[in-house]
């Protein structure tokens, strides 16, 4: 009864589909051509439909769009031989939260360790509520605006020897993940790597 009431729809050209991407879009969508780049894995490039489609889920409260994202997210993971051993994410300020009533980030995670079998666990924290990066100028602006803006859960030390999933929805100049990723290794994890849905260049 759900489904005939609230249709389930491609969150890419909204036109309703069964599984979240429709055969149109499966096509013409900006795939890139490695899951990996060896900084970031990441199934799409941020332009055209994948640009608007993550705006709707994370300024426009389309917030069942993490499925379909995060089943493709851990796709890229898996066909990249990444081999993870436990996924967290890059947090969002408690002031973003409130307003979008979830944390986009934590979603993806959440889709992602329900596809891959992985454990999900919060180990980063914001520690001040930052500018939105879309809106600095360029890169040395926004490495600015989150230098200092994370910090390691200090009453857990569960960073330390492990093989860690970095999740965040977007990777743009890469600011915001290099900055979590600094703060894990300096936490004692053997490894970080990051996976977004989509990312610029």
């Amino acid at each position: 009864m759900l489904d005939l009431l609230l249709p389930k729809r491609c969150a890419f050209c909204r036109k309703v589909t069964p599984g979240g991407l429709c055969d149109a879009c499966q096509k013409t969508l900006p795939w890139r051509s490695e899951p990996y780049d060896g900084t970031v894995a990441a199934p799409l490039s941020y332009r055209g439909p994948v640009r608007l489609a993550l705006h709707r889920y994370k300024f426009r409260g389309a917030s069942g769009c993490a499925g379909i994202f995060g089943k493709l997210m851990a796709q890229a993971v898996a066909d990249a031989r990444l081999n993870p051993g436990i996924v967290t994410w890059v947090p969002c300020s408690f002031a973003r939260r409130w307003t979008r009533g979830y944390d986009q980030a934590r979603k993806l995670a959440k889709r992602v360790c329900a596809e891959l079998g992985l454990p999900l666990e919060r180990m980063l924290r914001k520690t001040r509520h930052t500018r939105s990066q879309t809106k600095m100028p360029d890169e040395a602006a926004r490495r600015v605006n989150v230098k200092g803006a994370f910090a390691v859960l200090a009453k857990k030390s569960s960073a330390a020897g492990k093989h860690i999933l970095l999740v965040d929805d977007i990777r743009t100049t890469g600011a915001t993940l290099d900055e979590c990723k600094r703060l894990l290794l300096e936490a004692g994890a053997e490894s970080v790597v990051c996976c977004v849905v989509a990312a610029k260049g």
